[in-house]
C-alpha cells in the first residue's frame, strides 16, 4: 500500500467567501473519485477545523494499492479533470509526501 499526501496553501488573492468555495468544490472533486480509479483504495479531503498555527489550507489524504496505482492516478482523465479545474486555479503552494505502508 501507499499513502500518498497533498498539502495546498490557497492563493492570497481570493476573497475569504472564495476560499470557503474553493476548498468545498476540491473536496468533492477529489472525493468523488472514489470508486473511480483502478488501484485508488480510499481518499478524503480535510478542508474543516484548520488552526492558526497551520500553514496549509486543503489536505489530502489517499491510500493506494501500490506505486503503479499511485503513477496511473497521477495522469487519469478524471483526476486530471479535476487538478486542472478546482485545484490547480486556485492554489499557489503544493506539497506532496508518498511513502509505502509497511
Amino acid at each position: 500500500m501507499v499513502k500518498h499526501i497533498i498539502l495546498w496553501r490557497l492563493r492570497e488573492d481570493l476573497t475569504p467567501e472564495e476560499k470557503e468555495r474553493v476548498k468545498e468544490d476540491i473536496k468533492a472533486g477529489l472525493e468523488g473519485l472514489a470508486g473511480r480509479i483502478p488501484g485508488l483504495v480510499s481518499i478524503r479531503v480535510n478542508v474543516d477545523g484548520r488552526l492558526a498555527s497551520s500553514n496549509a489550507d486543503v489536505m489530502l489524504d489517499s491510500t493506494f494499492t501500490d506505486e503503479a496505482a499511485l503513477k496511473a492516478y497521477a495522469v487519469h482523465p478524471e483526476h486530471v479533470a479535476v487538478a486542472d479545474g478546482k485545484v490547480r486555479p486556485y492554489t499557489c503552494l503544493r506539497t506532496c509526501l508518498d511513502y509505502e505502508i509497511k
